[in-house]
């Protein structure tokens, strides 16, 4: 199945997002992780594409979205993100998110709960007091300083390395192209650990599924706290899933997703 690229006019300026399927069938909005691109759902756009309308956008300021001079933030990219759902008429959206893309996810469904039927929480953090604490103390996760030789190119690829599973440098490769074309490339990570998850997820009613990677060390121990705050949601654990989860597992994950949105009403 052929995946479709375009642009969208929104207030920041152009938005890219690639989709597959149906145009004419349900949707579901992909949201990827810092620092990446809507490549991190390449391999899934085709599969959840066979059964419904499936967009991956590049969050504004990253991949080739532009941000329009905007600080970044997680509401700043919520709004971009109903921009887009208004330029391409969709009324109501299924979302996903990964890492990054599940706390925008959060502050969508926040925000816009009329726009949001269901949510994929997919390695999310739950980002409250102590979680910023905790970030705030500890180093930058990606930023490298540059280098003549090109030696910071390493040192990036190295940062991920234990994250990633062995013997797919093609996973690091796509991580490192994605990571070069943001301006700062810790500037998703600190929306992230700014943003105040707490005050706004108390406001998600729709069917949720939060979907832990057993062998992502960031993101595995928050799928208990998301629960608790989100009751009604359910866990889903893909094992063997690492930080890069959608285009390590492209099948698991895409099966994953559409055996929930059957579910749904």
């Amino acid at each position: 199945m052929s995946i479709r690229r375009a642009f969208a006019d929104l207030s920041v300026g152009q938005v890219h997002y690639a989709e597959c399927g149906d145009a004419h069938a349900p949707a579901v909005l992909l949201l990827h992780q810092s620092p990446r691109s809507w490549a991190e759902y390449r391999a899934v756009l085709p599969l959840i594409g066979a059964h419904r309308r499936a967009i991956a956008m590049d969050t504004a300021g990253f991949g080739d979205s532009a941000d329009g001079g905007v600080p970044a933030s997680i509401e700043q990219w919520a709004r971009v993100a109903c921009e887009l759902l208004d330029a391409l008429n969709i009324g109501q959206v299924d979302v996903v998110g990964h890492h990054t893309g599940g706390v925008v996810a959060v502050e969508l469904a926040a925000a816009f709960p009329d726009r949001i039927r269901g949510l994929v929480l997919s390695s999310t953090p739950f980002t409250d007091k102590p979680f910023r604490r905790a970030r705030a103390q500890r180093p930058p996760i990606d930023e490298v300083a540059p280098s003549e030789d090109g030696s910071h190119l390493a040192a990036l690829w190295q940062k991920r390395q234990g994250f990633y599973p062995k013997g797919r440098p093609d996973l690091l490769e796509a991580f490192v192209r994605d990571a070069l074309k943001v301006a700062h490339v810790e500037e998703g990570h600190r929306a992230v650990a700014s943003y105040r998850m707490e005050d706004r997820i108390g406001r998600l009613a729709q069917p949720t599924l939060i979907v832990r990677a057993t062998l992502d060390p960031f993101a595995a121990p928050h799928a208990a706290e998301l629960q608790h705050h989100l009751p009604h949601a359910r866990i889903a654990d893909i094992d063997g899933g690492m930080v890069p989860l959608p285009d390590q597992m492209p099948e698991a994950f895409s099966r994953t997703v559409l055996d929930f949105l059957a579910t749904l009403p």
